[in-house]
């Protein structure tokens, strides 16, 4: 593995970013890519979105929004997809990943990011928890609300 690096979304790196591979059952956890991406479309100053690239290859995609002004708590600071191709999982990228989102809440003054997944057997759970999210609550939904402090 090269060294990881992050880089805004752009449109020299979105159709990598739309051809990131998933393992087999990943794909009943995960909404299609283009779903993430229109979120910046939508909401430019709240969106944040990276590529992550292993030299000039793109090995995953972060996407998360910053947003004071929401109404419900767990959406104001919030990952809302990590994708990391399938065959660059178990490498490091993904938390990688949320290390950059996490220096970019503390940038931002941010104490805590949360996130929202649904529970089932070959769901995030377990990434989310490795790398320092713990549950702190349920959507209306039944899905899992965790979060993970941002250190000053």
């Amino acid at each position: 593995m090269s060294e990881l690096r992050v880089e805004e979304l752009s449109a020299a790196t979105i159709v990598a970013v739309n051809n990131l591979s998933l393992r087999p059952g990943q794909e009943q956890f995960l909404a299609p890519v283009s779903y993430g991406i229109a979120a910046t479309v939508v909401n430019p100053q709240t969106s944040w979105q990276r590529v992550v690239l292993d030299g000039d290859e793109v090995v995953g995609f972060v996407s998360a929004s910053f947003d004071a002004d929401t109404p419900e708590e767990h959406f104001r600071s919030v990952l809302w997809r990590i994708n990391v191709d399938a065959d660059d999982q178990r490498r490091g990228v993904g938390s990688f990943a949320v290390q950059a989102l996490i220096e970019e809440a503390r940038a931002r003054g941010v104490d805590h990011v949360n996130v929202i997944y649904e529970a089932g057997e070959d769901g995030p759970e377990a990434f989310f928890r490795r790398v320092g999210f713990q549950p702190v609550g349920e959507t209306e939904y039944s899905e899992v609300i965790a979060q993970i402090r941002v250190d000053g």
